[in-house]
């Protein structure tokens, strides 16, 4: 959908960026451990994500994996935000909660019909108002966008509604976060 902005107005917007401080990361859980450590078979932290994890390609959600979390940890929640985005809150691509701790991994087959039964995420709104993966789809000439995949081991389930959205989520995160970990991936348009 933003493909269609014109070049010229992406980068007249490329100074407006939403900022990693304003992450739930660094925003809201910044005093709780940095200890999960988060990763990609498709990209490293700080890379660019592959295009097919994005509005020009296939727009799967690009598997993850982690490792750390502490003893006692109940469930997981995974937060995508693009921090690059010319809003004045990063938008939100994925909101996943009650994920199991185990297998420690996540990826497409978790999002699709009939892809673990029993043990799926419940998902939240993202901000175009829908419920699953909205795939990166930067405004051409905004420059670069910083994509951060954020973990979170918590103490207990958090029983939301399904399509929650975003204040919502971190409400009723406050006092269950036992540990945090993210990724970044980036990605840009010409």
């Amino acid at each position: 959908m933003l493909e269609h902005i014109p070049s010229a107005l992406g980068a007249a917007l490329s100074g407006l960026k939403a900022g990693l401080a304003k992450t739930a990361f660094h925003a809201a859980f910044s005093d709780v451990p940095d200890t999960i450590t988060l990763t990609s078979p498709a990209f490293s932290d700080g890379a660019d994500l592959p295009a097919r994890f994005t509005a020009d390609g296939e727009g799967l959600l690009p598997p993850l994996a982690w490792r750390g979390l502490p003893d006692g940890t109940d469930s997981v929640v995974l937060l995508v935000e693009d921090a690059g985005s010319p809003t004045p809150q990063p938008l939100v691509h994925f909101i996943a909660w009650d994920i199991p701790p185990d297998p420690p991994r996540l990826g497409a087959e978790a999002l699709s019909e009939g892809g673990l039964p029993g043990d799926a995420p419940r998902m939240g709104r993202n901000s175009f108002l829908h419920t699953g993966w909205l795939p990166p789809d930067p405004p051409s000439g905004h420059g670069r966008h910083a994509y951060v995949f954020q973990i979170y081991a918590l103490r207990q389930p958090l029983r939301l509604a399904e399509r929650s959205g975003r204040g919502a989520l971190l409400q009723a995160m406050r006092g269950r976060v036992m540990a945090r970990g993210h990724l970044i991936g980036t990605y840009s348009r010409v």
